[in-house]
């Protein structure tokens, strides 16, 4: 069942904000002041789980913000006041925010020790780095399983692939840099590839949307570790796309929530926060249109990035900028 909920996008900043919201909207008709969630997920995914749970608490408004991760840690830093609930795609800078005390601790919550961090930061789906190929653009050419098949696929035809590769651009993304830290973590195969695709004037981007409508419209041929249920809802819609896992190992991030510690709507933002879990729980789609949680077997080649410190080892200033200047050096060769 569907339920009779209104959608209005918001004209007027928030106050203190001139902030370009990638998409900035209301459900729900109280006068109340509205919850506000600051995320870097599609409201797509997320417009079901709001409605739901206005359904449940129709006195309550939720105002729905849509950025960048490394944006939304910039943003909610600055003014931690202004926002209740924080979705982000990025673990690492999540972690970040619940060490630094951004994070009220959310009593009695019935969920996975390994997938929350000290009652206060939350991970509520699994979603795998993918790689995404335009089906028209590659022809004939043999579909790559892994890194190393993506790595002799473009030597092996250059012409091909010149200008027409992607990925994100760690320096501007923060799931693109939690992505690329990790893969290069598990397998030195990670900067050969960057290497490869430096040569190929790869094109670099913020965004795995951004990634995506490029691939749709023949732009490019290959993108690579964008996010898996992005790829994978378009080329539901789309026979041009397909999403493929690699076969040696996915990167696989788990999306995670808090509730800010001088959050306006403290106790309707723990209440959103319990509705959301229990949502993932249940495993409905028509509620929950986001992969759900899913611990990987130690032996299964997925490997899910674990919540816990180690997380924040890239976070260090001088370790991000050794990493950042290693793989400017590899890909951004035509700078």
């Amino acid at each position: 069942m569907r339920y009779p909920i209104v959608l209005i996008a918001l004209l007027t900043p928030i106050a203190g904000f001139t902030q370009d919201w990638e998409d900035r909207q209301v459900f729900g008709q109280s006068e109340a002041a509205p919850l506000r969630i600051l995320s870097s997920t599609d409201t797509s995914f997320f417009a079901p789980i709001i409605e739901d749970f206005i359904a449940a608490s129709p006195d309550i408004s939720v105002e729905y913000l849509v950025t960048g991760t490394a944006d939304i840690d910039l943003i909610f830093r600055a003014s931690p006041e202004q926002f209740d609930v924080v979705i982000s795609s990025a673990m690492d800078l999540q972690l970040k925010l619940t060490n630094d005390g951004f994070a009220a601790p959310i009593e009695d919550v019935d969920h996975p020790d390994w997938a929350q961090w000290h009652n206060r930061l939350f991970a509520f789906t699994s979603e795998p780095a993918a790689i995404v190929i335009n089906r028209n653009a590659m022809g004939d050419l043999p579909v790559p399983s892994n890194r190393q098949d993506l790595i002799e696929l473009m030597r092996g035809d250059p012409e091909r692939f010149q200008g027409r590769v992607a990925t994100y651009d760690v320096r501007l993304s923060g799931l693109g840099y939690l992505f690329a830290t990790q893969d290069a973590r598990a397998s030195e195969t990670y900067w050969r590839l960057m290497e490869v695709m430096g040569r190929l004037g790869a094109k670099l981007y913020c965004c795995s949307g951004q990634m995506i409508d490029d691939l749709r419209e023949g732009e490019l041929i290959i993108a690579y570790n964008v996010l898996g249920s992005y790829a994978r809802k378009e080329a539901e819609a789309s026979n041009e796309l397909m999403v493929i896992l690699p076969s040696d190992f996915p990167i696989t991030m788990m999306r995670t929530v808090l509730v800010s510690t001088d959050a306006s709507n403290e106790q309707s933002a723990q209440n959103f926060v319990r509705h959301l879990l229990r949502l993932e729980a249940t495993g409905d789609p028509a509620t929950f249109p986001l992969p759900p949680l899913v611990r990987s077997d130690e032996n299964a080649p997925q490997r899910t990035i674990n919540l816990n410190p180690a997380l924040m080892t890239y976070l260090d200033q001088m370790k991000r900028d050794a990493f950042i200047r290693e793989w400017e050096d590899a890909i951004v060769q035509n700078d």
